[in-house]
């Protein structure tokens, strides 16, 4: 990659085909607009003008993420909702993105998780085997009033 400057327009265009190939929230894009040299104040033009035109949608992306790393990932909402908090979204987004959540299958991904975990132990010590699924499933990201609530119908 050279070494020469983008202009405004070539920023727009680059990270706008850029968000047309995979979602992307405004500070990811503010990150490499900063990265290649742009001021804070030519960055936010340039965003503005992405969210304007529907390249960005921080609530778009978060509803996104909550929905794949839920589904593929398979991860709890104390999880999702800090690396969230780490790209640097609103909180009115991170809520939006967690409604995408079926309590239900929540509570399911949860118990299959746990009965998976407790087969693969192989201590036969019940308090044992309770601390390794708890701590499991806390580095999940699920929260520990969850999987108390649960974990005694996981293991007999």
């Amino acid at each position: 990659m050279g070494t020469e400057k983008l202009t405004a327009n070539e920023a727009f265009t680059k990270m706008a085909v850029l968000c047309s190939k995979s979602e992307r929230c405004s500070p990811d894009i503010k990150k490499r607009l900063l990265e290649h040299g742009f001021e804070k104040y030519d960055a936010e033009a340039i965003i503005d003008r992405l969210k304007k035109e529907e390249f960005i949608d921080d609530e778009r992306y978060a509803k996104a993420f909550v929905r794949d790393k839920f589904r593929i990932n398979k991860w709890g909402r104390v999880k999702i909702i800090y690396y969230l908090k780490q790209k640097g979204l609103p909180q009115k987004y991170i809520r939006a993105g967690l409604e995408e959540i079926n309590e239900e299958k929540y509570v399911n991904l949860l118990l299959k998780t746990m009965k998976n975990k407790a087969k693969s132990i192989k201590s036969n010590n019940r308090f044992d085997k309770m601390g390794k699924i708890i701590r499991f499933m806390q580095n999940r990201g699920f929260e520990p009033e969850y999987i108390h609530r649960h974990i005694n119908s996981v293991i007999k």
